[in-house]
């Protein structure tokens, strides 16, 4: 039987998603990669992964696309890793440097500032920028390093009143639907044992990383998200 290829993201918001890929059976089922953001949702764009844990402003080119699993990397609010980083308060920015590492931040980014702020920027990839995006572990324990910083799943739910799914697992091919449930399975199990994942990785002295896998990452594909990805893309496709 062929193998299933699955690229998943190697931050720490995945880990019990991983966990619960190598401690099912499921396991026996694919061959599992891990990557950047920006390079799963390349994989599954250009085909060579069958699923992929995908930021959702990549669904926009992915033909065909289909959302297969109940959970996702999302929020309900403060996500505690996904931030503009600013030397300037956020109505003052004239330029922001993208995160190479992202599309759905960098795309939130701009229609925050677009819609919510009002705030017309010019992007760059200058160091010296006013403000930037960045996402993930780099973020960790950062929340003091410059004088402004804004949380945009917090924003979000600001601008919308809605919750922020930022990543989700996406097929580019129709899959069985017993392979799916079993897919399906082994996320909850990971999420079930999250104390073991969280007992495993790194202890930091400047970051929680338990509350953050248990409270700012809300990994449920809710009916409020799916409606959040909508609209989400109707900005994007207006930017």
């Amino acid at each position: 039987m062929n193998k299933i290829n699955v690229s998943a993201v190697s931050y720490t918001n995945t880990t019990p998603f991983i966990y619960g890929i190598k401690n099912t059976p499921l396991i026996n089922e694919i061959e599992l990669s891990l990557d950047i953001p920006s390079t799963c949702a390349q994989k599954l764009i250009d085909r060579q992964t069958d699923i992929g844990l995908v930021p959702v402003a990549a669904l926009l080119h992915v033909p065909g696309y289909e959302i297969i699993a109940d959970y996702c990397i999302g929020a309900t609010g403060a996500v505690n890793s996904v931030f503009i980083f600013s030397n300037k308060p956020i109505t003052e920015i004239k330029t922001l440097r993208l995160d190479k590492q992202s599309r759905t931040s960098n795309n939130l980014a701009r229609v925050l500032l677009k819609n919510f702020w009002k705030q017309p920027v010019e992007l760059t990839e200058d160091l010296n920028a006013d403000a930037f995006v960045e996402i993930g572990d780099r973020t960790f324990g950062k929340k003091d390093s410059l004088p402004f910083v804004y949380d945009m799943g917090e924003e979000w739910m600001n601008f919308t009143g809605l919750p922020f799914a930022f990543a989700v697992w996406a097929a580019n091919r129709s899959l069985p639907l017993d392979f799916i449930s079993r897919f399906n399975e082994s996320m909850k199990f990971g999420l079930d044992n999250r104390d073991k994942v969280i007992e495993a990785l790194p202890k930091r002295d400047d970051f929680d990383i338990a509350h953050y896998l248990k409270h700012s990452i809300d990994f449920a594909l809710t009916d409020k998200k799916r409606q959040a990805i909508r609209l989400f893309h109707q900005y994007i496709q207006a930017l």
